[in-house]
Order: C-alpha cells, then sequence, then structure tokens
C-alpha cells in the first residue's frame, strides 16, 4: 500500500513539473530574451486553456535574442586630385523607402569645387550636388530606394577624372533599427548584448553619430524603429526637427535620455513622464520604468519595431506569371480609367470580323475580289482610327488621378501632417515631380518601371519618368507642410454654425461640442452652414471605401479614436493636401479625411 503512495506521489509531482515548463498548456510563459537578461515567467495559465489561446500566446513571444550589428565599412575613391571622398557601405536596408548612404567628401585645394555625386545601378540614377569651399569637408547623404541593394557611386567635377566606388548593402529581412549613438549606449539603454552565430536576433542595427545624422525625413521613414540612443543635448536641433516630423508622421521613436522637458521636443506629448505615447500618427517611447522591470528595456525596442505597419501600402502589380485587372494581394485599381473598356474593343472587334468575313464574301459575289482588296484594309484603317478617336475623346492626354489622404491638424503649429495615396494613369509619360524635405514619396515594395532619377540636391525631383505612358501606378506619401486650414464653429439660439476654411469642399463629418455630437453639412470652401445635432454614434466615422481602408492599415485607427471635447473629423474633397496637389490632373475620385481642433469663433 505504501509503495502505491509513493508512485501515485511521484506521478502527481512529475506532472506539476511538467506543467510547469514554458511553452507546456496550463504552464508558464518565458520571454526570450538576449543571454545577459533575466529570464521572466508569466501567471500561470488556467488548465483549461485551448490550443488556440496557446498558439497566439506563442506569436507573441520573440524568436530570436540580442541584436545583430551590421558593421559599416569604410570605402575610400581612388585619389582623382584635389577631391578626396569616402563611402560607407554594407549599410542596412530598410523595409521600405529609401536608404541613406553615407558620402564624406574632402576638397583639399585652395579653390571652391562643385560636385556631383550620383549612384548608378540597373538603370536608375539618384544624384546629389555640392558646393564645397576651399579646404571644406563635409558629410552628405544619397537616398537610395529600397528595392536597390548595390550599385556603384560616382564622383564628378569640372576639371577631374570621374571617380567611381561599387558597393553592396544588406538586406536583412526582421526588424531594423537606426540608432542615433554607438554601440556602447546602445547596450547600455537596451540590455541587449550580439546575438550569437546562426542565431536569430530580435532585431538588426544600424549605426550612425547623430552630429552628422540626416536632415531629411525620407532617411528615416522607412525604418521600423529610430532610437535615439545619446543625451539630448548630443543631437542638433535640426535633427530633433526631423526626428520630430519622422513620429508625428507615422514612425516608432524611442529615447533612451529623455529631454528634461520632453515637451519643448515634442509638443503634441500628453504626458510628459509616460513611457509609451501615441504622437500622430506615430509612437514616442520613453524608456524609464523599462529599467527597473525584466525583461528590459531591449524588449521594449522589439515590440515597437516588430509591431510597426507602414502607414500607407501602395499596391503594386501583380507578378508577371499573373497578369490580370487585379494588382499585388488581389487588390483592385482605384481608377476606374486604368481598365481597359474590354467588353467595348470586343464589339468592336466582333463588328469588324463581320465585315471582313461574311461582309467580305458577299461584297466579293456582287462587286468581285477587286472590291474585297480594297475594302478590307480601307474598314482595317478606319477601326484603328476609331481606337485611336476613342484613346483622344475620351481618355484625352491629362493624367487621370484618384487621390485619398488623412491628416491631422495641428492648428497651434499652423501645419498639416498628412498619409496620402494617389492613383495615377497618364496617357502620355508625366516627366518629373518635386518633393520638399518635410515629405516621403513612397513607392510598393516591388515597383514597375520605377523613375529613372532622383535628385535629392533640394529635397526630391524625380526628373524622369514619374509615371509612364498608358500605365496604372499607386504612389504614397507622407507630408508635414504649412498651413492655415481650419474649422471655425460659432454657438447660435439653434445650435451651431459652422464656416469652412479648410482649403477644399466639405462633404460631411462630426464635431463634439460641449459634449454634443453635432453633424457638419456640406459646405464649399469658405461657406457658412449649420450643423445639426447627431441622434446615435454607430455610424462610421470615415466613410472610407474598403480598398483605400486597407491600403491605410496603419493610420487609420488613429482617425477612428473616439472625438474628443472641440475636436472633429471632416471628409474634404478636392486634392488634398500632400505636395503632389499641386499637379494638374483631371481628378477622378478624390476622398480626404481631416481630423483637428476646432477654431471656435466669437460672435
Amino acid at each position: 500500500m505504501a509503495s502505491r503512495v509513493s508512485l501515485a506521489g511521484a506521478v502527481l509531482l512529475g506532472a506539476l513539473l511538467w506543467t510547469g515548463q514554458p511553452g507546456v498548456p496550463g504552464g508558464t510563459v518565458a520571454f526570450a530574451t538576449s543571454p545577459g537578461m533575466v529570464e521572466v515567467e508569466a501567471v500561470a495559465a488556467p488548465a483549461a486553456t485551448t490550443p488556440v489561446a496557446v498558439e497566439e500566446a506563442r506569436e507573441k513571444e520573440p524568436e530570436g535574442s540580442g541584436y545583430r550589428e551590421v558593421v559599416e565599412s569604410a570605402e575610400s575613391f581612388p585619389d582623382k586630385g584635389e577631391l578626396k571622398a569616402t563611402l560607407r557601405s554594407v549599410t542596412l536596408v530598410p523595409n521600405r523607402g529609401y536608404t541613406p548612404l553615407q558620402v564624406t567628401v574632402h576638397n583639399t585645394g585652395a579653390q571652391p569645387r562643385p560636385v556631383r555625386l550620383s549612384i548608378h545601378s540597373q538603370g536608375r540614377v539618384v544624384e546629389r550636388s555640392l558646393q564645397l569651399a576651399p579646404r571644406e569637408r563635409t558629410v552628405t547623404w544619397l537616398l537610395l530606394p529600397a528595392d536597390l541593394q548595390s550599385g556603384t557611386l560616382q564622383m564628378d567635377s569640372p576639371g577631374m577624372d570621374t571617380a567611381s566606388q561599387g558597393f553592396y548593402l544588406d538586406g536583412y529581412r526582421g526588424s531594423r533599427v537606426m540608432v542615433l549613438g554607438d554601440v556602447k549606449a546602445f547596450e547600455k539603454a537596451t540590455g541587449l548584448t550580439r546575438a550569437e552565430e546562426n542565431t536569430e536576433p530580435l532585431v538588426a542595427t544600424r549605426f550612425v553619430e547623430p552630429r552628422i545624422a540626416p536632415r531629411e525625413l525620407a532617411a528615416y521613414a522607412g525604418y521600423d524603429a529610430v532610437l535615439v540612443a545619446v543625451p539630448a543635448d548630443q543631437v542638433p536641433d535640426d535633427v530633433w526637427a526631423v526626428l520630430e516630423t519622422f513620429a508625428v508622421s507615422g514612425g516608432k521613436l524611442v529615447l533612451d535620455q529623455p529631454p528634461a522637458s520632453p515637451r519643448l521636443r515634442f509638443p503634441l506629448l500628453q504626458d510628459e513622464k509616460a513611457e509609451l505615447s501615441v504622437y500622430g500618427f506615430g509612437t514616442v517611447r520613453q524608456f524609464r520604468e523599462c529599467r527597473t522591470r525584466a525583461p528590459g528595456c531591449g524588449f521594449d525596442l522589439w515590440v515597437d519595431s516588430e509591431r510597426s505597419p507602414a502607414v500607407v501600402v501602395p499596391a503594386g502589380p501583380p507578378p508577371r506569371w499573373e497578369r490580370n485587372d487585379l494588382l499585388s494581394d488581389g487588390r483592385l485599381p482605384l481608377l476606374g480609367s486604368a481598365r481597359a473598356p474590354v467588353g467595348r474593343f470586343l464589339l468592336l472587334i466582333f463588328l469588324f470580323s463581320l465585315a471582313v468575313g461574311p461582309g467580305g464574301w458577299m461584297l466579293a459575289r456582287r462587286k468581285g475580289p477587286l472590291a474585297v482588296l480594297i475594302a478590307v484594309p480601307t474598314l482595317a484603317a478606319l477601326t484603328c482610327l476609331g481606337l485611336v478617336a476613342w484613346s483622344v475623346l475620351v481618355d484625352g492626354f491629362s493624367v487621370h488621378a484618384a487621390r485619398y489622404s488623412l491628416t491631422l491638424l495641428d492648428r497651434e503649429r499652423s501645419r498639416a501632417v498628412t498619409v496620402g495615396l494617389n492613383a495615377w494613369y497618364a496617357n502620355l509619360a508625366e516627366e518629373g515631380v518635386r518633393m520638399p524635405a518635410s515629405s516621403v514619396l513612397l513607392a510598393p515594395t516591388a515597383p514597375e518601371d520605377p523613375p529613372r532619377l532622383l535628385d535629392w540636391t533640394n529635397g526630391l525631383v524625380v526628373k524622369n519618368s514619374f509615371l509612364p505612358s498608358r500605365s496604372y501606378r499607386e504612389w504614397g506619401e507622407v507630408a508635414v507642410i504649412p498651413t492655415r486650414a481650419r474649422l471655425t464653429a460659432r454657438k447660435t439660439d439653434g445650435g451651431v454654425q459652422v464656416q469652412n476654411a479648410l482649403g477644399a469642399p466639405l462633404q460631411g463629418g462630426t464635431l463634439k461640442l460641449d459634449g454634443q455630437l453635432w453633424t457638419l453639412p456640406e459646405l464649399e470652401d469658405g461657406a457658412e452652414g449649420q450643423a445639426v445635432a447627431k441622434d446615435g454614434v454607430g455610424d462610421d466615422l470615415l466613410g472610407l471605401d474598403p480598398e483605400p481602408r486597407m491600403r491605410f492599415s496603419g493610420a487609420v485607427p488613429v482617425l477612428e479614436q473616439d472625438l474628443e471635447e472641440g475636436t472633429f473629423v471632416a471628409r474634404l474633397g478636392g486634392r488634398g493636401f500632400t505636395p503632389t496637389a499641386v499637379m494638374d490632373v483631371e481628378l477622378e475620385a478624390a476622398r480626404h479625411l481631416v481630423r483637428g481642433q476646432v477654431e471656435e469663433a466669437r460672435r
């Protein structure tokens, strides 16, 4: 009897030890951390935990540990006279957007020199022009589209032979983080150590010296997160301004040593001491409480970089072996004119076949073979002219566009933070477009016939084949631009009187004032109208169609949040707030959603 009791006790003890193992249903869950971090166990799950819940818990666990440093090597150009240059290669390519390449140029001569730096890759050119004073040494950045991972950098100057240097970039496919600071500061901030060989890291890192960090938004927009691992006073003011723009336009910004007064650098922060704050379309994380709890700040950095959906994802073409009317991932084009009128063309071809076949036979019996030899080419020529006339009269020579955007109005700073999506179709090629430094032009992940020449001398200038002829294209835009747009409201005896000063026709929306929701009327720009009290709150706040909504998956939740007192969401027509709005297009569809603080007007 005693032996049976001992055996039963041993079995029970073994079962308890087994269910206490990480990953076992009913047991505890452990986070995978770096070798130097403490493993933390969560509260034991109940015995009735379903397999689905266990799988969801496992999906949230990191699969790697530590970090992987992408070591950048300095490649010096061949000596070509008074100019010397160095390229830092093996740079970490971001998931989207552009890869910033650091180039140092030194004019050792006593005369000023103009310099042109250009990257040549797969028939595409990225360039920047500089003007160097005597003895001047400068650091500049060339922004290479993220779908390119190799090329040749050339340096040209009058009276000097062309110098060139080839390079290859790192195409790591995990979470990618740009760090302002060095390796020592990063390890101290995050508690992470280098991942061992043949093991999966939590993040891949690229280190940039804060003093020479890029001043263009496009240099940061493609990375999953940006970590500032140095004290705030070591970052120049203009770099802080770009980092704030990066965060408010959808980036994940992480601060190891936050400024003493964070709101001076980030004016939209609601709580200066919060660990994680929603900031515009993005987030700002400050390393505070994570320093004293496991698994540490490095785990929070991984969470931010892993959960970093793009605010806008333009759809690219399907693979060449799946050519059809759909785009990548089975999405539909946003422009009706981008689809060929197959039905009308088939009808025209059918009529042509009837005229040439039975009609030619009847003509041959009545008029003879000579009449058929004359009629068939003539009919073919008329059919071709009909197709050309259809293209000219219906499609025309203008650029057709459908424009969608989501905008946050920062009225106190007179700026608009906009995430835009544009669908284009041009009968004739559109050669160029200009983008300011506070904006980013985003191509699909796998672009088809991308622009061949990008000039980054003063912002981005696309100089060649921005839109190929008779081709459907989608471009995303992220921009922070100055604006005086606003919506004013004035309380009256009958309700609320609103004035549309948003710069575009108002097509409706919702306003919250005095704890009451009001439906905005349809108004032309500059017009006034009466808002109507809203009975229910269950209707769609944005009214965005499914196709464009899928392309804004990372930005829509920001505008869908419950309205606070004095805020509004307005639906506008027109061309929107993005830089490409100045282009002359034939607008076929438009929906622009604007969220901001209403300006209360006095009587």
